[in-house]
């Protein structure tokens, strides 16, 4: 059995996957509407809104003849208390990293000259 994370994260690694919950941050959608912008089978947009609910991302239902999606707002609470965990660390300051790394090579080449031929 796989962690709920596993999941989420496998199905927010393909960006079609990615564009259809920014689409559907905007309102609930027809499978249709869904598929609408992109260049591929509706068939191909199925198998990506499965992979989106089996992820508990989104959730699907059928009104009328017509088959909804719906962003599911929670879904990524999990994912996103698990990425802030990182955010204990301090940024690293490329900068200052960069300024640090000249003033040591300046230090290294005073101590061990490199010999001119």
């Amino acid at each position: 059995m796989t962690h709920p994370l596993d999941s989420i994260f496998a199905a927010l690694a393909d960006p079609t996957r990615r564009e259809i919950l920014r689409m559907l941050l905007e309102d609930d959608m027809a499978v249709t509407d869904v598929a609408h912008p992109f260049a591929m089978s509706l068939a191909a947009i199925s198998k990506h809104l499965t992979i989106l609910v089996s992820a508990g991302l989104i959730t699907q239902e059928k009104r009328g003849r017509v088959k909804w999606c719906k962003l599911e707002p929670d879904a990524l609470r999990a994912a996103a208390i698990w990425m802030q965990s990182f955010g204990q660390f301090e940024p690293v300051n490329l900068d200052a990293f960069e300024a640090f790394l000249s003033h040591e090579l300046q230090v290294q080449t005073q101590i061990d000259p490199i010999p001119t031929p």
